[in-house]
């Protein structure tokens, strides 16, 4: 028996084309999902209707036409392949047909929130690199069989062969090519979540739900009966207990490192970095599990970020610099809170090497670091001596005992901006580094490089230095040396990319 000829490719001649829908069972989520938005207006209808049962029939009847505006989305939306481009069609009053050429997609993310989890479904999301995000689309409600197969079809390579449909009558789902070969090069164990305070990014936790369930008061305020002078009344009884509103502080501020680490042991739970058919893949989450896919080759580099706390412990997170990346500071995440050891062990295996060391900035730049870090705070003091010499009062020596103190911690703090100050070039890829409350050192490809930019201040110039900016095709468009001297500057761009700027450096014979 002979096997049977392969069919031409899907969407192709002599094939019907099928086009598919979401899974019926996100019409079990998207009536929940709406829930938020009609929460107001039905609790608007019941106070207003005095719970009567005419202002239980309207709410029912809100529900109703949420639960078949859902129906007809649902039944209006279609997806489908067609040759070398992916369409999804909306005809729910207009139509509306959106087309994504397959080569211009730079990655596709699957996230699978609390309710998709447990249908089985998953959210997928195509990322262009188009700013604005115009051009993406996103599937929202399909089962992770399909997700799978879908992204096997949408990241394959432009060379490899057309996926060949099957049960194209039936609207059976795309087939995918061969199994993913997957190799993973790190996981973030449990423990190393403790880390998560020490980044910052959570620890504002407590004082923002503390200011969503003010702001929803203010908003709910007229449905549940309250009014503005009830706040005032509220507001002036916690004036006049001072003690109770400092045990509040108190309270939340000793919660900051609690929630802060539990928000972000939500986001980062079982952080997995591995490698398959030429992406980089990212998956995280508790909640929401998230993986998130990155196109090796149009990988640039990397960033290493830590704080004063991070450094402390010896921590740095890493974000990848990529091309065409939209959302940069959540999809280019390739490693939470880790070792700094693990991070460039991490970088070294997933991106490349970068073997120099960082070259010292001149001692100017020092000097322009204490003066930003002291001398503002001087200012004040010395504002506070002369508010002291007219009026001996109580303010003026908490100003000036404040801001000697400010002064006296700028010390360090400038001492530490120079120390991160560096930059380097080992032949392949070039670093620059800068920061203390955030140091940021950024390793970019040379032939990411697309461009030089020399800025230059009036009191930089006084001073004899500048900022060299080194423009890439990549991540924030451009990354900095600061505080260069005028030679290190010149130099150092003719270093890396000499074909460009070393016939100007030349000086030829009178």
């Amino acid at each position: 028996m002979q096997p049977p000829r392969p069919g031409p490719p899907y969407g192709g001649a002599g094939i019907a084309r099928v086009p598919q829908r979401l899974s019926p069972k996100v019409l079990l989520i998207d009536p929940v999902r709406m829930l938020p938005s009609l929460f107001l207006p039905l609790v608007g209808v019941l106070f207003v209707g005095g719970f009567s049962v005419r202002s239980y029939a309207y709410a029912a009847v809100g529900v109703f036409a949420a639960v078949v505006f859902a129906i007809i989305r649902w039944a209006t939306f279609t997806y489908e392949i067609v040759g070398d481009r992916l369409e999804t069609k909306r005809s729910l009053i207009s139509r509306s047909v959106r087309t994504i050429p397959l080569e211009r997609i730079r990655g596709v993310d699957l996230s699978t929130p609390p309710m998709h989890r447990l249908l089985g479904l998953t959210v997928l999301k195509i990322d262009t690199g188009a700013s604005g995000g115009e051009e993406e689309a996103k599937l929202n409600g399909i089962s992770l069989e399909e997700a799978e197969r879908l992204k096997a079809v949408l990241l394959r390579r432009t060379a490899g062969p057309e996926p060949h449909a099957t049960g194209a009558t039936t609207g059976a789902s795309i087939p995918a090519p061969a199994g993913p070969r997957e190799r993973p090069i790190t996981t973030v164990p449990r423990r190393w979540l403790l880390y998560g305070p020490l980044s910052g990014a959570y620890l504002l936790t407590p004082f923002a739900f503390v200011g969503g369930a003010v702001g929803l008061a203010f908003q709910w305020g007229d449905d549940l009966g309250l009014s503005q002078d009830d706040a005032w009344v509220a507001g002036e009884w916690l004036w006049e207990h001072p003690y109770l509103l400092l045990a509040v502080a108190v309270l939340l501020v000793l919660a900051m490192p609690v929630a802060g680490g539990l928000m972000y042991a939500v986001f980062n739970w079982n952080f997995v970095l591995k490698r398959r058919d030429g992406y980089l893949v990212a998956e995280r989450g508790l909640i929401n599990r998230r993986s998130v896919s990155l196109e090796s080759q149009r990988v640039r580099g990397y960033e290493i970020v830590d704080g004063l706390a991070e450094r402390w412990a010896r921590v740095a997170r890493v974000w990848a610099i990529v091309t065409g990346l939209g959302d940069s500071e959540t999809r280019g995440q390739l490693l939470p809170d880790v070792p700094r050891d693990v991070a460039f062990q991490v970088t070294r295996e997933a991106i490349g090497p970068y073997d120099a060391p960082l070259r010292a900035h001149p001692p100017v730049a020092r000097q322009r670091r204490l003066f930003r870090a002291v001398f503002p705070w001087l200012l004040v003091s010395a504002v506070s001596v002369i508010g002291l010499w007219f009026t001996a009062g109580t303010f003026w020596w908490v100003v000036l005992v404040l801001s000697l103190l400010l002064a006296a911690v700028g010390v360090p703090l400038g001492l530490d901006r120079y120390a991160s100050l560096g930059h380097g070039y080992d032949g392949r890829r070039l670093s620059v580094r800068s920061g203390s409350l955030r140091r940021a050192q950024a390793v970019v490809e040379r032939r990411a490089v697309v461009g030089w930019r020399l800025r230059q201040t009036w009191l930089q110039r006084r001073a004899g230095v500048l900022t060299l900016i080194a423009g890439v095709g990549a991540g924030k468009g451009g990354y900095s040396a600061i505080d260069v001297s005028e030679t290190q500057g010149a130099e150092f761009a003719a270093e890396v990319t000499p074909e460009w700027l070393a016939p100007f450096l030349e000086r030829g014979e009178p």
